[in-house]
Order: C-alpha cells, then structure tokens, then sequence
C-alpha cells in the first residue's frame, strides 16, 4: 500500500495532501510547523510512505527530522504555475508529482553529520561578504574626500591623529566607527574560520582536498561543505556544470525554407558560454583557485599550462577556465581515488 504525501510548508503550520497510487486523495490536514508533530502525523499514515516538499528555509531540517519516519523523501525546487493558488492545491500538486514520478528538479540535502559544517561554511560566507563590505564603505568615503586608497593603511595603523590630517570632523566620526566595525567584524571572521577548519578536519577528505592546487584549507573546507560527496555527480562534465564551467551551445532561429518549399538548418554561428544554473560558491573557488595558481605557483604545471595556452593565442579569460577546469578535475579524482594530488599523473611521458 503506497501513500503519496505532498507538504506545503510555512512558518507556522503545513498543509498536507495524501493520495494512493491510483491518484485518488485520502486526506488532507491543516498541521503545526513542529517537528514531534509532524513526526507523529506521519505515523498515523498505514502503508509505505513517499514524502514531497518544496525547498525552502526549513526543509533542510524537515528532511532530517521526516526523512527516517518515510520510505522516500524529495525536495524540489519551487516552480510558478498559472491558475489558481493555494496551499491544498499545492500540497496535491506535490503529492501528485511524487506519485507520477515527474519530479522536475530535485534538490541535494546533505546527510545529518554535514550540517554543522554547512552552517559554519554559510556564516564563514556571511561574514567575509561583510568584511569586504565595510572595507569597501571605508575606501568610499576616502575617495569622496579626495583621500588615495593607499593611505587607507597608514590611516588605520596610526589611529585618529592621522585621521584628523586627512578629514574633517564628520567624515573622521564615520570612519573611526568604520574601523571598529571592522575590527569586530574580522575578530568575528577568525574564530568562524576556526571553527570551520575544526569541524572539517573530521572528514577524511578535507585532507586529500588540501592538497589540490590553489586550494588551502578554507577553500577546502568550503568546497566539502557544498559539495558533501563527489558520487554525486556520475561524470566530469556533471561535476564542471555544478561548479559554473560547463561550457554550452546556444543558437536561435536554425531553419530556413529551401526553394523547394523544404526546411534547412540555416548556418548561424552558435553561441557558446557557460551553463547558467550552477553553485556559485563552488564556481567562486574554482575560480579563486585558478587564480592562485596563476599569480602565485609559478612552479606548478599548470601555471605552466597557463603560460603555454597564452602563447598559442588563447584569451587569458579563456585560458583561465581552462585552469579552473583541470582544478576541477583534480579535486574530483582526488575525493573519489582517496588519495592525494600528483601533479605528474595523466600527463605525456609519465605514468
């Protein structure tokens, strides 16, 4: 006996719709958004159940609490549709694409023993975002005093008397409060970065990811938040296209009528860029990443690489991805072979 059950989640209660596998609907309710609650409202449904919702700020820890009271459990990306709205009807739409199977794209949730570190990773994020954002109020409120960037240092290692030279009284208010937003701001930053690197280096792969080019232990740390296993993705080119790199086609307007009244492909020149739909934090590292290697390993292969595409008339731009693409690889073969990087390996003339 198979049970579909559709969630539509708010903050304060969750409407839910079950339908058996011909379709037809069993119940539906009007619960509490609380976990011993909707753990008990599962028990009560007979049969082997299979649980949708849509993805949203708690469905995360919903997967965790529902996901052993259920035999399937799918969280989906939310999708606008025309007609009618409302949480019974979107609660049976989610049920009825559970029992269709027509799940149109289904979001990964991490195991429970990776959200502690998929939290650290998210506030590490928050609070960089902030600290470059109160350098870049600081450095703004320089330039509209006719003050140069470079002095932005001196000032802050010299404290108000500097300050004073520079502006004048209301502008050296601002700043001086700046600065002790900033100073708070990193203090913030070092102890979430410690607790970040700690809570990774539980994982065996942190170790192995170390060891990839460009990448330290903060890019380390982050990129086995996000990405949790490297099974999932069955191939490299899956994995490029989660990180931002697949590299796609796009053209419009491809027949035109031949003079015998038929249709022909018409020779327009395709498009080609990178997929749009991606995760931008692992894009964000693979990109760092690629960086790092090419304005601070000189040493490294792939500088090299580098170096050798520039000089056959590649971009830079495009010599670049290429980088960060064998990074990807290279993080990817790592994870998987559980074992460290071999700069050496998969190159001619080695083994």
């Amino acid at each position: 006996m198979e049970r579909y059950i559709g969630m539509d989640v708010h903050s304060q209660t969750c409407t839910l719709a079950v339908v058996d596998q011909k379709g037809r609907q069993i119940r539906k309710d009007v619960v509490e958004t609380n976990g011993k609650v909707l753990v008990e409202y599962l028990r009560l449904i007979p049969g082997r159940k299979h649980l949708c919702l849509e993805e949203g700020t708690q469905s995360q820890w919903l997967s965790e609490i529902l996901s052993p009271h259920v035999q399937d459990l799918a969280v989906i990306w939310p999708e606008k549709k025309p007609g009618n709205k409302n949480d019974e009807l979107d609660a049976l739409s989610l049920a009825e694409q559970m029992r269709a199977g027509n799940l149109a794209k289904k979001v990964f949730k991490a195991p429970e023993s990776f959200t502690a570190l998929r939290q650290l990773a998210r506030c590490y994020e928050m609070v960089t975002g902030d600290v470059a954002r109160t350098k870049n109020r600081i450095r703004g409120l320089f330039r509209s005093r006719g003050v140069s960037t470079e002095e932005i240092g001196a000032v802050r290692q010299a404290g108000c008397e500097t300050a004073e030279k520079q502006l004048k009284q209301g502008a050296r208010q601002v700043v001086e409060m700046l600065f002790k937003e900033l100073e708070g701001q990193e203090a913030v930053k070092k102890g979430v970065q410690a607790l970040l690197l700690a809570e990774a280096r539980k994982h065996s792969a942190m170790k192995l990811l170390e060891t990839v080019p460009g990448f330290g232990p903060v890019r380390a740390a982050q990129l086995l938040s996000v990405v949790v296993t490297p099974d999932r993705f069955r191939t490299l080119r899956q994995f490029w296209s989660y990180c931002g790199l697949g590299i796609v086609m796009r053209s419009s307007s491809d027949w035109v009528q031949a003079p015998n009244g038929g249709w022909d492909r018409s020779p327009v020149k395709k498009v080609r860029g990178l997929n749009r739909n991606f995760s931008r934090t692992a894009k964000n590292l693979m990109k760092g990443a690629a960086t790092t290697v090419i304005c601070q390993m000189h040493d490294n292969p792939l500088n090299a690489d580098y170096r050798r595409l520039l000089e056959g008339g590649t971009k830079p731009n495009l010599a670049k991805l290429t980088i960060a693409r064998k990074i990807a690889g290279a993080a990817r073969a790592v994870w998987r072979n559980k074992e460290e990087y071999n700069p050496d390996r998969g190159r001619k003339g080695t083994k």
